[in-house]
């Protein structure tokens, strides 16, 4: 398997990794710069020479997959017999530098809703490392020609077509994914909004929409679907920033993103 792949799958799984690469090589070495290695919680991929270098940055990378907010970092070693490492001597009778550079499990956001506004946020949310899902009950707002825009996306976009029930998405969102609730039909928000309410495990919940709509929806998610108040609490409305006005679809995507990517930068 090769380190792209091996990249891929811990992407695909949600999990979190090191590439491991040898950034320089002095002299003789097990391996030329700019091999790689994948690790993971329990599995590693490829090879930066075996021995005691890749035993040793196996070890560190896991260290750094159980830390908060790692760093990439540069370790160095010399291949000698007069360097004992924890695993052993390495007598190639040179030296590596290798790089660590943390791979962690990228945020998730979930757009119930692409109309003309949901469309814009999705562009902006596409240009950042991402997983992206996309729901809408209509087919013909998520056709190919019209979500073309976000054909260079460098988010992972996922899209969902619900005709029936849009919030069937929800039970196959990743744990910690943001939702924001902003499809064309009240009720359907509001069908939305009670099941994100069931739903363990989500991020935020932001619906989409003035004051005096999320007083009616928060009247009805106590009578109707018997939410306490501090599980509605959880749902955020109106969204976006107040200070970013205007009704254009783009301007009142801009406020959601820039809203959302806030609170999940200091979250």
């Amino acid at each position: 398997m090769t380190w792209v792949t091996a990249v891929a799958r811990l992407r695909a799984r949600r999990e979190p990794g090191v590439l491991v690469t040898v950034a320089t090589v002095r002299g003789h070495a097990p391996r030329r710069a700019g091999a790689k290695l994948v690790v993971g919680r329990t599995e590693a991929w490829g090879s930066i020479g075996g021995g005691n270098i890749e035993a040793v940055a196996i070890d560190r990378a896991r260290e750094l997959i159980g830390t908060p907010d790692p760093k990439p970092e540069l370790k160095e070693f010399a291949l000698n017999d007069k360097v004992t490492g924890p695993h052993g001597v390495q007598c190639c009778g040179g030296a590596v530098t290798v790089l660590l550079e943390p791979l962690p499990v990228v945020r998730a956001v979930a757009v119930f809703g692409v109309g003309h506004v949901g469309l814009e946020l999705a562009r902006i949310l596409a240009r950042h490392d991402l997983d992206l899902h996309l729901t809408d009950s209509r087919a013909d707002m998520l056709a190919d020609g019209r979500l073309g825009v976000l054909a260079d996306a460098v988010a992972q976009i996922h899209v969902h077509h619900r005709p029936l029930l849009p919030e069937e998405t929800l039970a196959e969102l990743p744990a910690g994914t943001h939702v924001l609730i902003m499809t064309h039909d009240h009720a359907e928000d509001a069908a939305l909004c009670d099941a994100a309410l069931r739903t363990t495990g989500l991020g935020s919940i932001g619906l989409i929409g003035s004051a005096a709509k999320w007083t009616r929806f928060r009247r009805r998610l106590a009578t109707e679907g018997g939410h306490d108040e501090e599980t509605i609490d959880r749902i955020t409305s109106p969204i976006g920033i107040a200070e970013i006005t205007g009704k254009e679809p783009a301007t009142i995507a801009l406020s959601v993103a820039a809203d959302l990517l806030r609170s999940v930068a200091s979250a």
